[in-house]
């Protein structure tokens, strides 16, 4: 998994975070703690589970902080 900054990538999805925006509902962290910690660094770990459920995740995100798009090489 690469990260740059507040963009976390593997080889089928790209998520990014905007702090300024987060509200720290913590939705994330507590429905989906394989991927989402806050007691980590990088707090974001995508290889902990599968893309679909970190797309399922990321749409429940209230404020819109976290965002994701498909890798180029991904294939649905």
């Amino acid at each position: 998994m690469e990260t740059t900054a507040n963009i976390f990538r593997n080889s089928d999805i790209i998520v990014s975070y905007k702090p300024c925006i987060c509200i720290n509902a913590e939705r994330c962290i507590r429905q989906l703690s394989d991927v989402f910690s806050n007691n980590v660094i990088p707090w974001v770990n995508l290889e902990n589970t599968n893309t679909k459920k970190i797309i399922k995740q990321i749409k429940k995100c209230p404020s819109g902080a976290l965002k994701f798009s498909l890798a180029k090489n991904t294939v649905n």
